[in-house]
C-alpha cells in the first residue's frame, strides 16, 4: 500500500512563524550536492536561481530533491513569470516561487492566476503525474494546491517602486522582495545598489509592503547594508551565493599559496 503523504510546509508558512529575519543564500551553480551542502548549513532558506544561472528544469528537480527534508526552505526563481513555465515549475514541486520584474498591480494579479487551479485560477491539471501531489500519494492535491504554494514577486525598477502599494496589496501575493542591482540600473545607477538614492527607494518599498500587512525581503552581500535593511525590518534577506563564495575563496587560496610559494623561494 503506498504511502499517504503531507505537503512540506512553504516559504509563507516560514516567515508566518519566524521571529527573526530568515536568512538565505542563492545557489546559481545548478549542482545538487552544492544545493545539499547549502541546505544543511544552519541557513533558514535558497534561492534556487533560473533567471540568470544555468538551471533547467531537470536541474531545478534534482536540487529540490536535494535540499528537501535538510532544514532549508527552497525558492524557485525562474527567468520569467509566464504561465507555463510557472505550471511546469509547480509540477516538478517548486513550492515557493520567486517572480522577477514585476512592475505592477495586474502582473501580480495575473501571476496569482497562474498558481491556482480553476475557477480560482488557470493553472493546468497535471498532478497526478507529477511531483508536486507525489504522484497523487498527497490526498485531495487539487483541492488544497493553493495550501501547498507559496509566491513572491521582485520590485526592481522604478515602476515597481512606484506601484508597490497596489502590488502589495494584491490578494495571493505572500512576499515582495527588493532586488536592489536591478532597481539601481532602472534608477540610471547601474552597480551602485548601495547608492543612497537606492537605499532610500528600498528603504521606501520595506515601509510601504509592512503598510500592507505583507512581507518583505531584499538582497544584500555588503554586511554593512544587510545589517541596515534587518534593522529596517526586513522579513527575510539574501546575504550570500554559493557560486560567488567558491570564487573569493578559491582567490584567497591562491592569493595566500601560491604568492607566499613565491617569497619562500625569493627568502632561499
Amino acid at each position: 500500500m503506498p504511502l499517504r503523504l503531507e505537503p512540506t510546509p512553504t516559504f509563507r508558512h516560514l516567515l508566518a512563524d519566524a521571529k527573526r529575519t530568515q536568512v538565505g543564500m542563492w545557489v546559481c551553480s545548478g549542482s545538487p550536492v552544492v544545493a545539499e551542502i547549502c541546505a544543511t548549513s544552519g541557513l533558514d532558506w535558497l534561492l534556487i536561481d533560473a533567471e540568470h544561472s544555468p538551471n533547467g528544469l531537470e536541474a531545478i528537480s534534482a536540487q529540490l530533491i536535494a535540499v528537501h527534508g535538510n532544514g532549508a526552505v527552497a525558492v524557485v526563481r525562474p527567468p520569467v513569470g509566464d504561465q507555463v513555465g510557472i505550471k511546469q515549475l509547480l509540477d516538478l514541486g517548486a513550492q515557493n516561487l520567486l517572480i522577477p520584474m514585476v512592475d505592477t498591480a495586474e502582473q501580480a494579479e495575473q501571476l496569482v492566476s497562474f498558481m491556482r487551479y480553476p475557477p480560482r485560477g488557470v493553472r493546468g491539471v497535471g498532478s497526478a503525474l507529477a511531483r508536486a501531489s507525489r504522484w497523487n500519494r498527497i490526498e485531495n492535491y487539487l483541492e488544497r494546491a493553493e495550501e501547498t504554494v507559496s509566491l513572491t514577486v521582485q520590485i526592481e525598477t522604478t515602476l515597481a517602486v512606484e506601484n508597490v502599494a497596489a502590488i502589495a496589496a494584491v490578494d495571493g501575493v505572500d512576499a515582495l522582495f527588493i532586488g536592489p542591482s536591478d532597481l539601481a540600473a532602472s534608477m540610471g545607477l547601474l552597480g551602485q545598489q548601495d547608492h543612497p538614492d537606492v537605499v532610500a527607494a528600498a528603504l521606501h518599498c520595506i515601509a510601504a509592503i509592512k503598510a500592507a500587512g505583507k512581507k518583505v525581503g531584499i538582497n544584500a552581500f555588503a554586511p554593512a547594508t544587510a545589517k541596515a535593511y534587518i534593522e529596517a525590518g526586513v522579513d527575510f534577506i539574501l546575504v550570500g551565493a554559493d557560486v560567488a563564495m567558491l570564487a573569493r575563496s578559491s582567490e584567497a587560496l591562491a592569493a595566500t599559496y601560491i604568492t607566499g610559494n613565491e617569497h619562500a623561494v625569493d627568502s632561499y
